[in-house]
């Protein structure tokens, strides 16, 4: 793989490159030729949720102590999976902002001094894993800070332009220097110290940011080594089907979460949402999982809180991501109704004295756990939509696993919506899961919801 600098924009040419001996070699091109792991993550990750941890942001300390006195809070709430944002130290050459990004890696095997030490971040570990969490870290495979060692010990592990000059991947990343894996010492090197993490710190996986930037065959054959310590869970921030295929249990559902921010300006309706899901549902299979959600680090930062892009559906889109097929995400401080974006590269502590969702996502949680229909990837349901009179207003769908029995129906505009089902089918008798009472669904009767209205529903058997 060469990467070639045309004004300003890299080219990424991937070409398969031979092994030359029988140790691990990442540059090998194994993608038909070795049998991998694919899907042998933790056998709980089937029903389970994932939740963004910014340590930065989320005490006024920053550090993994004062965030680790959160967890029985976070257990309580229901969350299975820690998703740790870099926590690596942070380069000083080229920082943008005060601190910095965390995503300008200064040393891969190294903890950031502004968030404690590595017997603090061990004891975090500890301490989830004793509550059953996993814990994942975030990885940076793409790029690292400019004053990374690697920079000068081995600048030949660099992406160089015509003038021999190191570049970054972008031109806005100026913070950054683009890795070059054509060479196969630096990949190694790369797979090493993500091994390191779970060797001596034992997290359950990695969150890959932006995985589609490198080489796929390069996570496939780190995915085999990773696997050989303990099974782990690997999450790609990227969409292009060829990830999952044997690297990674689950990505992003980047178009679901664009859709849903359409949809709320107006520009799209439920009919697109429909169409969406049932090109996903074909063109992954129903093993990978599929991350959904309403924010994150990015979209928080760069594109606002769910407040300003959703403002009068927040809630009924949330619902959706834990009764659609998928994995749910909650970028902390969600449940506390964060309703600022929080600077990228500076100090700017959540508020948390008022947790005004945590009982909301509390119950979506529960809903999801106690419903094996609504369960991840296999374990779960499709999702088998059930045709309406309203199709631009109304989303309706069934999840159905064995004897359970999931009924969604939403209003996805901010107008009333009048609605009959057009299907033949029997009266059914349903539990709406927020109430509790009892409502029977008849085919051909007129329903009505109000703007963004919805209910969740499970059969009364």
């Amino acid at each position: 793989m060469k990467k070639i600098i045309f004004t300003g924009l890299i080219l990424s040419v991937l070409t398969a490159i031979s092994c030359q001996n029988e140790s691990f070699d990442s540059t090998t091109n194994t993608r038909d030729s070795l049998k991998l792991t694919t899907y042998k993550f933790p056998e709980r990750t089937k029903k389970s949720n994932i939740y963004e941890v910014n340590i930065r942001q989320y005490t006024p300390e920053g550090t993994f102590k004062a965030f680790e006195a959160h967890i029985p809070r976070l257990k309580k709430t229901g969350v299975d999976i820690l998703w740790l944002m870099p926590i690596f130290p942070i380069s000083e050459k080229n920082r943008k902002g005060t601190l910095g990004s965390y995503y300008a890696v200064a040393d891969y095997k190294k903890v950031n001094p502004e968030f404690g030490t590595e017997e603090d971040l061990h004891n975090l570990i500890k301490t989830a894993h004793k509550d059953s969490m996993l814990v994942i870290l975030d990885w940076v495979a793409n790029h690292t800070g400019w004053d990374n060692p690697w920079i000068t010990e081995h600048p030949e592990w660099y992406t160089h332009d015509s003038t021999g000059h190191i570049v970054s991947p972008v031109p806005d990343w100026t913070d950054v220097a683009d890795l070059n894996y054509d060479n196969k010492d630096m990949r190694n090197e790369m797979v090493n110290s993500m091994k390191y993490w779970v060797e001596n710190f034992d997290v359950d996986g990695f969150r890959c940011d932006v995985a589609m930037m490198v080489p796929t065959d390069f996570w496939d054959s780190t995915r085999i080594e990773l696997d050989k310590i303990k099974p782990v869970f690997m999450l790609a921030e990227a969409e292009q089907t060829d990830l999952t295929e044997k690297a990674f249990d689950m990505n992003y559902a980047w178009n679901f979460h664009h859709i849903m921010n359409q949809i709320a300006k107006g520009e799209k309706n439920a009919e697109d949402l429909r169409k969406y899901f049932e090109k996903d549902q074909k063109e992954y299979p129903q093993e990978v999982y599929r991350m959904s959600f309403t924010s994150n680090h990015d979209e928080n930062s760069w594109n606002g809180t769910v407040f300003e892009r959703m403002p009068d559906s927040y809630k009924t889109f949330a619902a959706l991501t834990f009764v659609a097929p998928g994995m749910p995400l909650i970028y902390g401080g969600q449940e506390a109704g964060l309703n600022k974006r929080l600077r990228f590269f500076d100090k700017d502590t959540i508020d948390w004295s008022n947790l005004e969702m945590q009982d909301f996502y509390a119950k979506l949680i529960q809903i999801k756990k106690e419903n094996p229909a609504l369960w991840n990837g296999k374990a779960g349901s499709p999702a088998y939509f059930i045709n309406t009179s309203n199709p631009e207003q109304i989303l309706a769908f069934k999840r159905i696993k064995n004897d359970n029995n999931i009924l969604v129906i939403m209003n996805l505009s901010n107008k009333d919506a009048k609605f009959h089902f057009t299907e033949k089918d029997s009266e059914k008798a349903y539990l709406n899961y927020f109430t509790g009472k009892e409502i029977k669904i008849k085919p051909q009767e007129n329903y009505n919801l109000k703007p963004w209205e919805f209910k969740i529903l499970i059969k009364n058997n």
